[in-house]
């Protein structure tokens, strides 16, 4: 979901990814039900157009600078990553939010759909809740165009009303397939929705059934400094090996992106959280981690929560002793510099804080460990290692980059 940091600030962050998190937690049943909770009064109404637009963006500027034709450029966005999306022919471009945690894609939110030739309209309906953001609308099949790659008959939803997305004109979903049940047709639909991973690869257009996602630390808002990368990894963005991970078996976790770890805390391997389930997620900003998690975490740094912003806060002294903390992912540990673990200062404003004010980007779930969905690796760990997303084997796997042991915070 979007949400618009110079307006609202980081505690509006925190609550929706909070909010958020409460909805994942109950599995792929909450995000097609959740949606008769929203008022409708706060909704925007929506229409289509009709016409030959072609539309750019940022993104769409970026995008078609992609160094390889399976490549797709991301802007970070302060909050969220967005792409490109070009829907129709000839192709209107959308700004898509880049969501692992949901697998429908859909625009309308801001820039209205524009019916052209290809746009089919399939006579179901359609509806999804993201916790601070939902969205209705009717499914349509249309060409779509991701940077140099274009896809036939992709089901799209073209929203009628949408809530909570001000900064983006709907969300591409790279989640898994599963999660398109009951979201188009009714709840009690089995259908699944293919999603745009799912097409290019039996559309013959990439050779493996998986996308990678690169992120970085942003040094100013709206930096161009993503990539996706459909059927492949691309090897220039790493520093070393993708290592995989099988998807964890526990529910909710499982549902999703889902994986097994635990988190240790210096060089003294201070327990942070036991092995359990939770999920990597594209479309939440910070890391989150179970109450008793983080009141460990907060104990073992010194942090103190600041009132402005809801965050966790540092002095320079306290930044100056904070040590790493570890993810242990199957066999691998993946290391969180001190630098890594704070919102990048030049950004501070954007949030609502202070210019010289340290901020840590670890926050509390909201809940205790035990609920089969106990931490949220969002993009602020994404920004620091690869991630693959492989539906065919049904794994997750990292990969250190340029960035892993940065100061660029």
């Amino acid at each position: 979901m979007a949400r618009r940091t110079s307006q609202l600030g980081i505690r509006k962050v925190l609550q929706a990814d909070r909010t958020r998190a409460a909805l994942l937690q109950g599995g792929r049943k909450a995000l097609r039900e959740a949606k008769k909770h929203h008022n409708k009064g706060n909704a925007t109404d929506v229409a289509a157009g009709t016409g030959n637009s072609t539309a750019t963006s940022t993104a769409a500027a970026a995008a078609g600078s992609a160094a390889s034709d399976t490549n797709v450029a991301a802007t970070n966005q302060g909050e969220d990553y967005v792409v490109s999306v070009g829907v129709g022919s000839p192709p209107t471009f959308y700004n898509l939010l880049v969501d692992t945690g949901s697998s429908n894609t859909w625009v309308g939110a801001g820039q209205a759909f524009v019916k052209t030739s290809t746009s089919k309209a399939t006579g179901q309906q359609v509806e999804v809740s993201y916790g601070s953001g939902a969205f209705e609308g009717e499914e349509f099949t249309d060409n779509v165009q991701l940077g140099d790659l274009a896809i036939t008959a992709q089901s799209i939803g073209v929203a009628s009303q949408a809530e909570g997305f001000e900064d983006v004109d709907g969300i591409i979903g790279i989640g898994p397939t599963d999660l398109t049940i009951g979201t188009v047709g009714g709840q009690n639909s089995q259908t699944e929705v293919p999603t745009v991973t799912d097409n290019l690869f039996s559309q013959g257009i990439i050779g493996e059934n998986l996308v990678s996602v690169f992120f970085a630390p942003p040094t100013s808002a709206n930096d161009t400094n993503g990539e996706l990368t459909f059927g492949s990894v691309d090897d220039s963005k790493t520093t070393g090996n993708v290592a995989f991970t099988p998807l964890t078996t526990t529910a909710p976790a499982s549902e999703f992106w889902g994986i097994d770890q635990s988190i240790t805390y210096g060089s003294s391997n201070t327990p942070i959280l036991a092995q359990t389930a939770g999920i990597v997620d594209t479309g939440t900003t910070l890391i989150l981690m179970a109450t008793n998690a983080f009141d460990a975490y907060t104990q073992a740094t010194g942090a103190t929560q600041d009132q402005t912003t809801g965050l966790l806060t540092l002095s320079n002294e306290d930044f100056n002793n904070l040590q790493s903390l570890f993810f242990n992912i199957g066999d691998q540990s993946y290391e969180l510099t001190a630098n890594a673990q704070i919102w990048p200062r030049s950004l501070n404003s954007l949030i609502g804080g202070q210019n010289d004010q340290i901020y840590l980007v670890v926050s509390d779930i909201g809940t205790e460990s035990g609920q089969g969905l106990d931490f949220i690796n969002g993009f602020s760990f994404l920004e620091r290692y690869l991630s693959v997303f492989d539906t065919a084997n049904n794994q997750v796997g990292f990969a250190p980059t340029q960035f892993t042991n940065a100061t660029t915070n």
